[in-house]
């Protein structure tokens, strides 16, 4: 692959991290809203995209939006993003 690599829109190069512990504890940076939850998923907003949780007996232990940060637990089967809806594929599609 040739020519000058494109920079990442500024959403792309915040913060995010993600950090389990056994698969019962999940500590994740960067996080901006919490778009939904239950005992068997979350769905939170980040810089880089939806991720949704998905488990069993899922509880928030902590939330800090100011902070950015999210501590659960419970048993976790799945993590998954979504792209950002200002750079992904839909909006290119239909923007």
């Amino acid at each position: 692959m040739t020519g000058t690599p494109t920079a990442l829109p500024a959403a792309m190069t915040a913060k995010h991290a993600v950090q389990m512990e056994n698969r019962e504890r999940l500590s994740i940076g960067g996080v901006q809203d919490v778009a939904g939850f239950d005992e068997n998923m979350v769905v939170l907003t980040t810089a880089l995209g939806d991720l949704t949780v998905r488990g069993e007996g899922l509880h928030i232990e902590k939330i800090d939006l100011d902070a950015g940060r999210l501590e659960l637990h419970g048993k976790l089967t799945e993590l998954s993003y979504d792209e950002p809806a200002s750079g992904g594929w839909w909006s290119k599609l239909f923007g």
